[in-house]
């Protein structure tokens, strides 16, 4: 099994950590993007309250935290067709989109599509469950032989872009005349840097995408970025029931289950608005910092719209930025980890204590 998959892209970082690491003023890390601030104290409460665990939760989820979810995604999201039966708590969402492909039943001869810029577990999770993974910028990349699985991105990771509502319902049109399953990673959906009368990015269950009809459709959610519970590994799943409840089948058998504290602190995370409110003007602040730094710097920044990162580039290959960042004492993830088309760019995290944030600006601006 292990030779079927990549080597994991973060171990080719450790010469430029080791360097960036030498820097009299310190390392600032941009690369990997782990969130550095509390967790909101309404969550922390929640998970203490909950401490006294003695038996096994349930791998569905508690009724109140389904239906908590379901109300997030009518109040937030656009979705108020949300079916508390068609939702379903994960370890972290990496993992759900790791096994997604397994758990489905996919496998030789199947193909999963993604983007061509695009995390990389999807491909992984492809090669996990023996499918064959293939990048395309467009369904019509997919020819005749249509995918069983397409994951969609928006906000993207790495490059921050949105995909419009006219977009994703013409994805869903193009799916359902196919048969294919569309999952759809949203984790940075509250992170939105543009003007969007407060609501988040839109949603594959958004009802102007899907008209209220959830079926063969997926959303994958986290807290870890928008609550600062990385460690917590909080996450869902939500969309069509008669997916969720494969999926909660064969988890019951894998022993797939989110601990009853992270379940409840999962609970107290969705109902609250005003912790991620506040988060995202700390993001915010960060985010101005680095974007002034690089454009007054000659950088370009593509997308960025939303999300944790700057998808930002010098016009050179990205190990050769990689390596000149190192020298200042910056460390970013290079964009080949995203995929070939991502070779002149680099991601930079606004992870970083405001502090760290500010060194790396005047570093840049002093290069």
């Amino acid at each position: 099994m292990r030779r079927q998959l990549p080597d994991f892209p973060w171990d080719s970082l450790a010469a430029a950590k080791a360097v960036a690491q030498s820097h009299p003023d310190g390392i600032v890390d941009l690369s990997v993007g782990t969130p550095v601030d509390p967790t909101p104290q309404v969550i922390q409460d929640a998970l203490r309250a909950a401490s006294d665990a003695p038996g096994y939760p349930q791998v569905w989820g508690t009724p109140d935290l389904r239906e908590a979810i379901a109300a997030w995604f009518a109040r937030r999201r656009n979705a108020p067709g949300a079916d508390p039966d068609g939702v379903m708590p994960t370890i972290g969402s990496k993992e759900l989109v790791a096994w997604l492909p397994t758990i489905l039943g996919l496998g030789q001869g199947d193909i999963v599509g993604f983007p061509e810029v695009a995390y990389p577990t999807y491909d992984v999770g492809a090669r996990i469950a023996g499918a064959t993974p293939m990048p395309a910028q467009s369904t019509l990349q997919f020819g005749p032989r249509a995918p069983k699985l397409l994951w969609l991105n928006t906000p993207g990771n790495p490059t921050g872009q949105v995909l419009p509502v006219d977009h994703l319902a013409k994805v869903v049109r193009w799916a359902r005349e196919r048969g294919v399953i569309v999952a759809s990673d949203e984790c940075y959906a509250e992170l939105d840097w543009r003007d969007t009368n407060d609501l988040s990015t839109p949603s594959i269950l958004d009802e102007r995408v899907c008209g209220g009809d959830h079926t063969g459709l997926l959303a994958v959610y986290s807290l870890s970025k928008q609550s600062n519970v990385a460690g917590y590994r909080a996450a869902f799943v939500a969309g069509d029931p008669s997916l969720v409840r494969g999926l909660v089948e064969f988890r019951k058998h894998a022993g797939m289950i989110v601990p009853w504290p992270v379940q409840r602190a999962l609970l107290a995370g969705v109902q609250d608005d005003a912790h991620v409110a506040a988060q995202k003007e700390i993001y915010r602040r960060r985010r101005e910092t680095l974007s002034a730094a690089l454009d007054e710097s000659g950088w370009r920044t593509g997308f960025s719209d939303a999300g944790l990162y700057l998808w930002a580039s010098k016009g050179k290959p990205c190990r050769e930025t990689i390596d000149e960042l190192a020298g200042l004492g910056v460390l970013a993830a290079p964009g080949d980890f995203y995929g070939a088309l991502g070779a002149a760019h680099v991601r930079i995290a606004l992870t970083a204590a405001d502090e760290r944030i500010a060194a790396a600006a005047r570093r840049l601006l002093n290069a």
